[in-house]
């Protein structure tokens, strides 16, 4: 009899997703949708940076962590990424200090 709260948190979760993508397409980066993870991999190759210096020095200038792309292969580089299960305070937080940090370089 929980298929009431599964509808629910799939619906929670396609929101959190829209917020977080939109964000960082606001933000000028390039991000694709995922359609089946709680993962977004925007681009953040415009910034000039690698993907293990963006981590850092966001982190810690803004103490928020995302994954360096490179976390998930070579592949990766140029990307990052990032959780999206986490409350909508704390994701419009996190994507606020990440424009902000965008915004600085």
């Amino acid at each position: 009899n929980g298929d009431d709260d599964i509808l629910r948190m799939k619906e929670e979760y396609n929101y959190r997703r829209k917020i977080v993508v939109d964000a960082f397409r606001k933000m000028g980066l390039d991000c694709f949708e995922p359609r089946g993870a709680f993962y977004v991999f925007p681009s953040i190759k415009k910034t000039g940076m690698t993907s293990d210096e963006f981590c850092e020095k966001l982190l810690r200038s803004k103490k928020v962590a995302v994954v360096p792309g490179t976390a998930l292969g070579e592949s990766g580089e140029g990307f990052i990424r990032v959780s999206y299960c986490y409350s909508i305070k704390n994701l419009n937080i996190a994507l606020e200090r990440i424009k902000e940090f965008i915004d600085s370089i």
